[in-house]
């Protein structure tokens, strides 16, 4: 019987997981530990310092080597495709960060005799697509090498969510087994896979008409990207976790659940009426109440907390902690709208507290907590108001926080030497479209023209004109045109008067943000 490509055949290194084309280059900022410490304080939780931290199924590696160039933290971290490896460990050698990457399986990984106990281990977009023995290992792995007060981040699929869509998941993975033709590669069959299914909903079958949602979420899903689709909906093993399981299932590691890493799950206004937040405020038992919220908003993935000793902290080193977050602005303030964008409700940020705030971070400056509640007292802005704004800007993508300054000089060598290898690669490639600031410590999206315009103006130039005309040189030179509202542009007039108009608005909207971030 072929299974994928015989994938699952022979010796089978995969252990069900699609393996015969490469994951996608995404970056995840999830996994930095920097992000814990302000989740864990608003939840009036106790949070570690970080010198050890480890990514389980890194991919391409593009996550955890900025987080390794942007932090003192020693990273570890595995990835069975020897592929994926390869590629990551050339990344590793850039910064001089010199993360431990291996491409060993999680059952050879968790077992090596040469590994430090973490502080912090993370994995983004595996627990639901591993077996359970894997599972099992990934636990035991965590009982024996996170430290007491150590950190998990693990992100899932999860119930009930999915489900309605998993019954077509399930239709998908059995086309692309059973009745793709023999030979045919991954991106054939899920392709193919995909126009069944399409096909299928156009008879109007009974379950459409019990579940009338699918037709618009299965358009959404077809969209994406080919290589995401295949791993995320074509692997062996693939079950979404009630929230409930995942609490039994991490209990022999001796792991609690502490939050969302997901900052807007924290502003519950965001997301239930006053109706259902008072209906869950009755639920006496901590867990019991995230499986009903998970019910009230139907969720479908899961991005969490656990933590090995959980710790409450008084509200007074609370305050004191708040206090010493510190954050810049990293959007244009024109760009900043008060309406949250991830609301299920339509929420927005008061306009007593976003307007004073807004005119505080126009500048993009780095401020303390402390510091915008010195500022915000004349508008009576009281802290736990502007912390709320603040955790809501930042899961919008409008703030994010910064480092403390020995660790912004600490990190800026090796930040600059991985940026420039990412700046020179991108003549050749467009693969990743993330570099990084020493004074966040994370990954910064820049596309292509943009990471073109940072490396001229590394190189002494100053002009939009002069950047432009050399991007459309590079272009040409490789037979290359750019599209406009989904349109080629042919001459070369067009494609340098496009790629003008964006070194302009990149001079006069982004560089200043750049700048602040100290990438250039």
């Amino acid at each position: 019987m072929f299974f994928l490509g015989m994938i699952f055949t022979m010796s089978d290194w995969t252990a069900g997981y699609i393996a015969d084309i490469g994951y996608t280059f995404g970056y995840y900022s999830d996994l930095n530990p920097l992000a814990v410490k302000l989740a864990f304080l608003f939840s009036g939780q106790a949070y570690p310092s970080f010198s050890t931290a480890c990514e389980l199924g890194f991919g391409q590696g593009v996550s955890v080597n900025i987080h390794a160039a942007g932090s003192s933290i020693q990273w570890y971290g595995t990835d069975f495709n020897p592929s994926h490896a390869a590629f990551a460990k050339d990344l590793a050698s850039v910064s001089g960060a010199e993360p431990k990457l291996y491409d060993d399986s999680f059952e050879i990984f968790c077992s090596r005799d040469d590994l430090p106990n973490f502080d912090f281990i993370c994995l983004h977009g595996i627990w639901s697509w591993v077996s359970e023995e894997n599972q099992a290992i990934i636990v035991d792995f965590l009982r024996r090498k996170l430290n007491i007060g150590g950190v998990l981040y693990i992100s899932y699929n999860t119930q009930p969510g999915w489900s309605a869509m998993a019954p077509v998941r399930h239709l998908l993975s059995e086309h692309a087994e059973v009745m793709a033709a023999p030979g045919r590669g991954i991106l054939s069959r899920v392709n193919t896979a995909f126009d069944f299914v399409s096909t299928l909903l156009e008879v109007n079958p009974s379950f459409l008409k019990a579940n009338p949602s699918i037709v618009d979420k299965f358009k959404r899903v077809k969209e994406q990207n080919q290589r995401y689709l295949a791993h995320e909906y074509f692997n062996r093993s693939w079950r979404p976790n009630y929230f409930a399981e995942m609490v039994k299932l991490l209990e022999p590691a001796k792991l609690s659940f502490v939050c969302s890493a997901s900052y807007s799950d924290h502003i519950h206004a965001l997301h239930l009426t006053q109706e259902q937040q008072n209906f869950l405020k009755e639920i006496p038992d901590d867990d019991f109440r995230e499986s009903v919220r998970d019910f009230i908003v139907n969720r479908q993935f899961r991005r969490d907390y656990w933590v090995k000793g959980a710790r409450k902290i008084s509200a007074h080193e609370q305050l004191k902690e708040l206090r010493k977050i510190r954050i810049l602005l990293v959007v244009n303030k024109n760009d900043v709208n008060s309406k949250v964008k991830s609301s299920l409700l339509g929420a927005s940020i008061q306009e007593a507290v976003f307007v004073p705030l807004m005119a505080a971070l126009t500048k993009h400056q780095i401020f303390t907590l402390s510091e915008l509640e010195i500022l915000l007292q004349e508008d009576k802005v009281s802290m736990r108001s502007l912390v709320q704004a603040v955790m809501i800007l930042i899961s919008e993508g409008y703030v994010m926080i910064a480092q403390d300054e020995e660790l912004v000089n600490n990190s800026r060598e090796r930040v600059n030497k991985f940026n420039q290898h990412i700046l020179n690669g991108t003549e050749g490639n467009d693969d990743i479209n993330f570099i990084v600031s020493p004074v966040t410590g994370i990954g910064i999206h820049v596309n292509r023209f943009e990471r073109l315009f940072i490396k001229y103006i590394k190189l002494g130039i100053s002009d939009p004109k002069e950047w432009s005309q050399k991007a459309w040189a590079l272009l040409s030179s490789n037979n290359q045109k750019l599209l406009k509202e989904g349109k080629t542009l042919e001459s070369d007039q067009d494609n340098l008067s496009e790629i003008l108009r964006q070194a302009n608005e990149f001079s006069t909207k982004r560089m200043q943000i750049i700048k602040a971030l100290q990438v250039i």
